[in-house]
């Protein structure tokens, strides 16, 4: 907890389980109040680790994709009563002590979103980032930063915090399950005039860390530059795509996470029954 506000680190999961028990070890359990994995369909033993931590977890049922993993974790956290929710990747690619940062940057009310970036200082290269995708990450920033008007270092972090005003008020189900939803996600939070923060992150670049391969960081790519046009012609008032649709935000709407609207992709998960919608799947387990 930071400043009387309830911190949930959330983590999308996919093969995760060489990573994860390290990855949740150097969090700062006085920060973080609730942790919850989400594993989508991995073929490793992810879910037997998440199992033994004392960590909540939720398993899909079938895989949902990178973005639709994370409308899972948003989705829970919100239900389990957060005030703040930081996503971090489980692969022990960012350092998960810098949370207290993080977290209070939007703990304060100075920002409604904070994220972790690897470009900042010189941490990328240092960390092994490969030439071409820091290459790639630069050159992108540069596009989104001209095409949505902001100064961010970088977009690509897996490493980010967000008020629950955020998460209740975006319509993230009009997003992709893919990995552009990161992307989508902070052009809707410049449409939607949240305050972006950022700070600085080193990275480590090893076998176990996930990591997208050359093909689907073009096609990663494309998605970014659709997502920057997609804003500018948004803010000409030329096009209006469902997820930078204003009309579309606010909390109830359906376009807007929730335990509810998530619940049927759930094989099973240890969360209590705040974070969990009456009449989800009889596939579910629920240990209080």
């Amino acid at each position: 907890m930071i400043a009387g506000k309830k911190i949930c680190v959330v983590m999308p999961a996919y093969n995760a389980g060489k990573t994860l028990a390290q990855t949740v070890a150097a969090i700062d359990r006085s920060v973080a109040d609730e942790i919850i994995v989400v594993d989508d369909g991995s073929h490793d033993d992810t879910r037997a680790v998440a199992r033994r931590l004392g960590i909540g977890y939720v398993f899909h049922k079938t895989n949902h994709g990178y973005g639709g993993n994370q409308k899972t974790c948003y989705a829970f956290a919100l239900g389990v009563g957060a005030d703040v929710v930081v996503m971090v990747h489980p692969d022990y690619q960012y350092e998960p002590r810098l949370l207290p940062a993080l977290a209070g940057m939007v703990a304060s009310g100075v920002y409604d979103v904070a994220i972790a970036s690897r470009i900042l200082g010189h941490g990328a290269r240092k960390g092994r980032m490969p030439l071409y995708k820091y290459i790639a990450n630069r050159a992108l920033s540069w596009f989104q930063n001209f095409f949505l008007g902001l100064k961010l270092s970088e977009y690509h972090t897996g490493y980010r915090a967000f008020s629950r005003k955020v998460l209740e008020t975006l319509p993230l189900l009009a997003n992709s399950d893919d990995f552009v939803f990161d992307n989508q996600m902070l052009a809707q939070c410049r449409a939607w005039d949240f305050e972006i923060g950022e700070i600085s992150c080193p990275t480590k670049y090893f076998p176990e860390a996930s990591s997208i391969n050359f093909s689907r960081s073009v096609k990663y790519g494309f998605g970014v530059l659709k997502v920057s046009l997609d804003y500018r012609l948004m803010a000409l008032g030329l096009a209006k795509p469902d997820y930078l649709n204003r009309v579309n935000g606010g909390a109830g709407n359906p376009l807007t996470v929730s335990a509810a609207t998530v619940g049927d992709r759930v094989l099973e998960s240890n969360l209590s029954h705040a974070g969990i919608p009456a009449g989800m799947d009889k596939a579910a387990r629920f240990l209080d």
